[in-house]
């Protein structure tokens, strides 16, 4: 049975509190496996850490139907092996069907929220077996500027990981 998508579309800014919708949204992609990075179940209170209110964090957008219903997120993060004014992108959406739109809205809100940091430079890191995910951010206007190769997963399957970059205008 197919899930029609309400037409209303919101993104606003991420709070503590949306951490438990967060990874309702987030921890079946993670048990599905073969997209993100991330292996291991992640908590409330560590979502929160990772991208709301860590020290890292920079920015956190949430898209939702004209229901209230959480669509899908994404943050902006700095990382400190990232040279100054980079920031690392992590978009995530519900299951399938995928609400159209939702990838394209939150990236917009997003490239507002790090033109506002100070932020240059753009960095998505995705798995070379991550087919929706490198489609999105080329889409997006990503270009890929380095590969670490044969990453290791942790159960040891090695998966090249690419590194995109959007550049902001000055």
């Amino acid at each position: 049975m197919s899930e029609k998508v309400a037409a209303a579309l919101s993104v606003r800014q991420a709070t503590a509190a949306d951490a438990s919708p967060m990874g309702a949204i987030l921890n079946p992609i993670i048990a599905a496996g073969g997209t993100t990075a991330i292996e291991r179940h992640l908590n409330d209170a560590e979502i929160a850490e990772w991208f709301i209110t860590g020290e890292h964090c920079l920015a956190c957008s949430v898209a939702e139907d004209d229901t209230g219903r959480m669509l899908g997120f994404q943050a902006l993060v700095h990382q400190a092996e990232l040279p100054e004014h980079w920031a690392d992108i992590a978009t995530f959406a519900c299951s399938p069907p995928r609400p159209s739109g939702v990838g394209v809205a939150l990236f917009e809100a997003t490239l507002q929220q790090a033109a506002d940091a100070g932020i240059r430079c753009i960095n998505a890191t995705i798995r070379a077996d991550n087919v929706n995910g490198l489609a999105y951010y080329t889409r997006l206007g990503f270009e890929t500027y380095d590969v670490s190769p044969g990453v290791p997963l942790k159960n040891g399957t090695p998966v090249d990981r690419l590194h995109k970059r959007f550049l902001l205008q000055p």
